[in-house]
């Protein structure tokens, strides 16, 4: 194989960003999951990508273990769904768990819940009553983990909140303006990943989603640019393929190397998608090399393929 030229470094480390999704009614298919590819959408239109996604029903004990290591990991880790106040809502207890914390009702949380429940009053014309059973038990969406922050729902006020673990990922500086009325602010959150709690309603998940990334993480959208370049290879087999790929991979730390083989396109036949994504400049880098070693392998090669 022909020597392959040593990677520039690229300018920044990117964290890897995680989705989870929880709730029994998207695995037992009552509902569509619509949060993966509006998420994969949503980071894409900032440079980023997702590196993985857990489905997960509401089993306590599952949730809590799934969350343990998300929290270790130190990655960006979304997760939606469980975080009302119904018996089959789980999420908020899970976390304080898997932290091996109490739960306390965050006082920014719980001025929000009292404004939304003043709000809804007033739109039914009746009295708000705070001691009325049902608003007592409506504070319980504001029970977080200790050292919890909330994440601003610009659809009814009611918060998320996010939690750092133990990873080693810092979580840079917004730039422009801070958290929205109501919001935390992203200077005092601890420097390293985190993972961020968000209802399982798009109209809310999707938007407080993106105020993360915008005030969390805008520092990453312009450094954290992806792209994949990829090659039609004609008729050839995996397992030859193979050496090459482990040694792009190997001599470009960063890399990803994917294969994508089909037996009967429409167009190309029996053939395999070979490609590399990641970092443009290190792209920029390993897919000639990639190339290069193709050709060393003297197999047939079709059209080239781009994505940003």
């Amino acid at each position: 194989m022909t020597h392959l030229p040593a990677p520039t470094p690229p300018a920044s480390v990117v964290p890897s960003i995680g989705l989870i999704i929880i709730g029994d009614e998207i695995l037992s298919g009552k509902r569509e999951d619509k949060h993966l590819p509006k998420v994969i959408e949503l980071l894409k239109a900032r440079g980023l990508q997702l590196d993985y996604a857990d489905y997960v029903g509401d089993s306590p004990e599952r949730i809590t273990a799934t969350l343990k290591c998300a929290f270790a990991s130190g990655d960006v880790v979304f997760s939606c769904g469980g975080i009302g106040a119904t018996p089959d809502d789980h999420t908020r207890q899970c976390a304080a768990r898997a932290l091996g914390v109490d739960l306390e009702l965050h006082p920014q949380a719980e001025a929000l819940i009292r404004e939304r429940m003043q709000d809804v009053a007033k739109e039914q014309g009746t009295v708000y009553e705070a001691d009325r059973p049902d608003n007592i038990h409506r504070l319980n969406m504001g029970m977080f983990p200790v050292g919890a922050q909330i994440i601003p729902n610009p659809f009814n006020k009611i918060p998320g909140f996010f939690c750092t673990g133990g990873g080693q990922f810092a979580a840079g500086p917004p730039q422009g303006k801070l958290a929205p009325s109501g919001g935390s602010d992203p200077h005092a959150v601890g420097e390293c990943g985190g993972v961020y709690f968000v209802p399982g309603f798009p109209v809310m998940a999707w938007p407080m989603i993106e105020w993360v990334l915008d005030t969390r993480y805008r520092h990453l959208h312009q450094s954290a640019a992806w792209i994949e370049k990829s090659v039609i290879v004609m008729g050839s087999m995996e397992a030859m393929l193979t050496p090459l790929m482990e040694e792009i991979e190997r001599v470009y730390p960063g890399v990803k190397v994917f294969s994508l083989p089909s037996v009967d396109h429409p167009r190309y036949g029996r053939h395999i998608e070979l490609g590399v994504k990641g970092e443009p400049a290190l792209i920029g880098q390993a897919y000639p090399a990639l190339l290069s070693g193709l050709r060393n392998l003297k197999v047939t090669l079709g059209p080239e393929l781009v994505q940003k």
